[in-house]
């Protein structure tokens, strides 16, 4: 005979329905992600609705696919099914975005292992370059590799909206690393636009306010050892590779580093296919001249 939604059930027999185990339950109830329907006061007994089997049967289902709790909770509290199932599509396509990067970084250290980077990723020229002393206005972030591409992207926007303020852009944007980015290093990184007028750039700066982590600054005149890659290159982990290619480019030329890495943004991104030029991967060197 069927039991009803409402009828309480024991916890093992809970746990026969809902095949799980006891030991999940009462960690389902301590998460918050199902509480029992009713706990005896004096012997402490947890008794389930029957109507929970299916909560219990898709916290269990959610779970295997690795979602974490907080990420379940929100999947089991949806207002209603469609909800549920949006929450669900979201965490999945973060998880194939996810592995999809492993799967690239895996095969670029299979590669790097292996001795065959540069047929996977192509070779890299590398050369020097002097650039003279030049103002830039800047915006600065702790950041990890996740959330990178998509923050480089609305502060340059924002930087070179601001320019106009500052007498106008005079050189090529680039990015300022000074240390690792990744998914556990969070730099920081640093946004730079170079521009014509210092005076006016620090009004600039002073306009924005202390809720901006703007400034300004001259940047002195410096050599950079750097190669030129194209767009299709410039994804981790293929950028990894022409970072890789200019130091071992430097260490045979016995060249001191004398700054940070930097990424030099010289084309307009969105007008760019794959196969075109878009930036420089640049070391500032020593000069012993």
């Amino acid at each position: 005979m069927d039991v009803g939604d409402d009828e309480l059930l024991t916890i093992g027999a809970f746990a026969a329905r809902a095949r799980l185990s006891a030991k999940a339950l009462r960690l389902y109830d301590r998460l918050g992600l199902l509480a029992p329907a009713h706990v005896d006061e004096a012997s402490g007994y947890r008794y389930y609705r029957a109507g929970q089997v299916e909560r219990a049967r898709l916290v269990a289902m959610l779970r295997r696919l690795d979602m974490p709790l907080a990420r379940v909770a929100e999947v089991v509290g949806a207002a209603d099914g469609s909800e549920a199932a949006d929450r669900l599509a979201a965490y999945w396509a973060h998880v194939e975005s996810r592995v999809a990067a492993q799967r690239t970084l895996a095969e670029y250290l299979r590669g790097r292992l292996s001795g065959r980077s540069s047929e996977m990723y192509g070779t890299f020229e590398v050369e020097t370059v002097d650039v003279p002393a030049q103002v830039v206005i800047t915006e600065k972030r702790h950041t990890l590799a996740g959330e990178l591409p998509a923050w480089i992207d609305a502060s340059l926007g924002r930087l070179e909206e601001g320019a106009a303020a500052c007498g106008g852009i005079t050189g090529a944007p680039f990015v300022v690393y000074y240390s690792e980015v990744s998914t556990e290093s969070d730099g920081p990184a640093e946004s730079c636009v170079p521009v014509a007028d210092e005076v006016a750039a620090r009004a600039w700066v002073e306009a924005q306010g202390r809720g901006r982590d703007v400034s300004v600054r001259v940047e002195p005149a410096m050599r950079l050892a750097y190669t030129r890659i194209v767009k299709a290159q410039v994804a981790h982990p293929q950028i990894l590779a022409a970072y890789e290619a200019v130091e071992a480019w430097m260490k045979r030329e016995g060249l001191e580093y004398d700054g940070p890495c930097r990424e030099v943004y010289f084309a307009e991104w969105e007008a760019a296919g794959p196969q075109d030029p878009v930036c420089d991967v640049a070391f500032p060197v020593r000069v012993t001249e």
